[in-house]
C-alpha cells in the first residue's frame, strides 16, 4: 500500500499505465486466424513493400486497406508504412515524389494518365506529447516562416501543425486515429501486426478512437470529418461508432473554425465523392452535425431531400460503386442549381423593381452571385468554377435545336456533363422528357439520322406556328425556366434567338469569368462521316460526373 502511494506521488504508476494504454501490446496474427485473401492485395502495393524489404527496411500495407482486407473487401487504395525516411523511399523508385509539409510522405506512381495509380508511403512517426512540442501563436499561413525549421509544432489550441519526427512502429500505431485503421499487414509472411485490438473491433463492427477522443479531435479537428466519413462508409456493413468516440463530436466541431478553408473544402469533397454521399448525410443528421462542419456542406445536407439534389447524390454513389470517375464540379453544380435558377428568373422577369435582362446576361450575373455567396475564393476561379459555369451556361442552349447550334453544342468539351445535368432536370420534371431524349439520340446518331432529327424539330415548330396563328394564347412556361424566356418568339422567326447571340462556353478566361456575348454568323457546320457523337460513352444518364 505504501509502495503504491509512493509510486503514485512519483508518477510511476500513472506513467506506466499511460504508456501501456498509449502504445498497446504488439500482437502478430497469423493467416489462419485473420484469413486475409492474398489475391486481394494490389500487385503494385506488394511491389512497394517488397522493394523496401529487400533494401533492408521494414514495410507493411497499413490503414484502411488492412481493415477492408479483414472484411473480405478489395481495397480501392493501398497505403504503405515503413521505417525508411522519405528521402530513402524516394531513392528506391523511379517515379516517386515527396509531398506535404505538415506530414511528409512519398507518392510512388505507377502508370500514366487516367490509369495511373499512386501508392502512398509514410514513415513510422513517433508519438509526441503535445506539451513538449514547439508552440506557435498563429496558424500554418501566419507562421509559415517559423514552422519551416520545426519538426513537431502545435498552435495555441493544441492542433498539430507539424508532425515529422520518426519513431518505432508501436508509436506510429498509437498516433493513428481508429483501431480498425491502425493495423499492419505484411504480404510476404501474411501476418497482421495489431497493437490496439483492431481485429477484435473489426469483428465486433465497432469504430473506436485510439486514446482519449476529445484529445485526439483537438490534436487534429479534421478527425471529426474522418469519423463521419468512416462511419458512413462502414454503416452498410453494420459498423457503429463507439459511444465514447461519438460523444465529443458536436462540442469539438467548434475547433474546425481554425482549420484552413482549403483543407475543409477537400475533406467535404471526400465525404461526398467516396460512394457514400447519402449515408454521409444520414450520419451527419444522426450525430447532430447538420451544420457547423463547412458552409457548403450545410447546404448539401439542407437540400439532400430535394428531388434534384437527391438524384445527383444517388447518381454519384452509383458511379463510384461502378468504378467510374466523378467530378466535384458536376455535384456542386447540382447542389447550387436552385440558387442559380432562381436568380436567373428574377433578373429575366425584372422582379423586385429590377429592370428585366436578356436571358444570357441574366444567367451570367446569377452565376456570379452564387459563386460569391457560396463558393468564395476556396476553389479560386479555376477549373472547378469554370466547369460549373459551363454546365450552367449550356442549359438554355438545349432549347435551341435548329441550325448549327446542335452540332456546335455536342462538340463542346463539357457537353456530356451539361447533358447529364439536363437529364437529371428532366427526371425531376424541370425539363421536358422529350427534349432530353432528343439530345440523347442526336449526340450519338450518324449524319443522316441527325438531319432527320433536325427536320423533325422544324416540322414541330411549323405545326406550333400554325396553331398559334389560329389561337394566339401564349403557352404556359415550363417548370424551372424563367417566364420571360418562354415568351420569346419561335427560334426560326427570330433568326435562332436573336441571330444566335450566345456565350461560347469553351472560351472562358483563366479567371473563370464568362466571355461577353458575341454575335456569330449562322452557317452549316460541315460534318465528317460518323460524326456527331459528342458524348463520352453514350450512357443514357449519369455519366456527367466524369471529368
Amino acid at each position: 500500500m505504501i509502495k503504491k502511494f509512493i509510486d503514485k506521488l512519483l508518477g510511476k504508476s500513472a506513467g506506466g499505465a499511460q504508456g501501456k494504454s498509449r502504445f498497446g501490446k504488439r500482437q502478430e496474427v497469423p493467416a489462419e486466424v485473420h484469413k486475409i485473401d492474398p489475391a486481394l492485395v494490389d500487385e503494385r502495393a506488394r511491389n512497394v513493400v517488397t522493394t523496401l524489404q529487400q533494401a533492408g527496411y521494414e514495410a507493411y500495407v497499413v490503414g484502411g486497406a488492412v481493415r477492408d482486407l479483414l472484411l473480405g473487401l478489395r481495397p480501392k487504395d493501398f497505403d504503405v508504412a515503413t521505417n525508411a525516411t522519405p528521402e530513402q523511399v524516394k531513392s528506391l523508385f523511379r517515379r516517386a515524389f515527396i509531398i506535404g509539409r505538415r506530414f511528409r510522405i512519398v507518392h510512388v506512381v505507377y502508370g500514366r494518365g487516367r490509369e495511373h495509380e499512386v501508392i502512398e508511403v509514410s514513415t513510422f512517426r513517433a508519438y509526441m506529447d503535445n506539451a513538449a512540442a514547439e508552440q506557435v501563436a498563429g496558424n500554418e499561413r501566419t507562421s509559415k516562416g517559423e514552422l519551416a525549421s520545426m519538426k513537431h509544432a502545435v498552435d495555441a489550441s493544441g492542433r498539430v501543425l507539424r508532425d515529422n519526427v520518426w519513431g518505432p512502429q508501436e508509436e506510429d500505431a498509437a498516433r493513428r486515429d481508429f483501431t480498425v485503421n491502425a493495423m499492419y499487414y505484411d504480404p510476404a509472411n501474411q501476418i497482421v501486426v495489431d497493437y490496439h485490438n483492431g481485429i477484435r473491433d473489426a469483428q465486433k463492427l465497432t469504430l473506436r478512437m485510439i486514446g482519449d477522443p476529445a484529445t485526439r479531435y483537438r490534436e487534429d479537428p479534421v478527425r471529426i470529418i474522418r469519423a463521419i466519413r468512416f462511419s458512413a462508409k462502414l454503416a452498410a456493413l453494420g459498423f457503429k461508432m463507439e459511444a465514447k468516440t461519438a460523444a465529443p463530436l458536436v462540442e469539438s466541431s467548434k475547433l474546425l473554425a481554425d482549420v484552413p478553408q482549403s483543407r475543409l473544402f477537400d475533406e467535404m469533397l471526400k465525404l461526398l465523392q467516396t460512394g457514400h454521399a447519402i449515408a454521409t448525410v444520414e450520419q451527419l443528421r444522426k450525430l447532430g452535425l447538420v451544420t457547423g462542419i463547412y458552409p457548403l456542406l450545410d447546404v448539401v445536407v439542407e437540400r439532400a431531400d430535394s428531388p434534384f439534389v437527391k438524384a445527383a447524390l444517388q447518381d454519384t454513389d452509383r458511379r463510384v460503386g461502378e468504378g467510374k470517375p466523378v467530378a466535384p464540379s458536376f455535384l456542386l453544380a447540382c447542389v447550387l442549381w436552385a440558387d442559380v435558377r432562381d436568380g436567373w428568373a428574377q433578373r429575366v422577369e425584372g422582379r423586385h423593381g429590377q429592370r428585366p435582362q436578356p436571358p444570357f446576361p441574366a444567367l451570367q450575373d446569377a452565376i456570379d452571385d452564387v459563386f460569391n455567396a457560396r463558393i468564395g475564393d476556396v476553389s479560386g476561379r479555376g477549373k472547378l468554377a469554370a466547369d460549373m459555369r459551363e454546365i450552367w451556361m449550356m442549359q438554355p442552349r438545349f432549347d435551341k435545336r435548329t441550325g448549327s447550334t446542335p452540332y456546335s453544342l455536342v462538340d463542346q468539351a463539357r457537353f456530356r456533363a451539361a447533358f447529364d445535368f439536363m437529364r437529371l432536370r428532366a427526371d425531376v420534371g424541370e425539363v421536358s422528357e422529350a427534349i432530353a431524349e432528343w439530345w440523347q439520340e442526336f449526340s450519338t446518331a450518324d449524319d443522316v439520322r441527325q438531319q432527320d432529327l433536325l427536320e423533325q424539330v422544324r416540322d414541330e415548330q411549323k405545326t406550333r406556328q400554325r396553331v398559334r396563328t389560329r389561337d394566339p394564347v401564349a403557352p404556359k412556361p415550363s417548370r424551372g425556366e424563367p417566364a420571360a424566356r418562354q415568351r420569346q418568339p419561335d427560334a426560326e422567326s427570330r433568326q435562332d434567338d436573336e441571330a444566335e447571340i450566345e456565350v461560347d462556353a469553351g472560351a472562358m478566361p483563366p479567371d473563370g469569368e464568362a466571355a461577353a456575348p458575341r454575335k456569330r454568323r449562322r452557317r452549316r457546320k460541315p460534318r465528317t462521316a460518323g460524326g456527331g457523337g459528342g458524348g463520352s460513352g453514350g450512357e443514357g444518364g449519369g455519366s456527367a460526373a466524369a471529368e
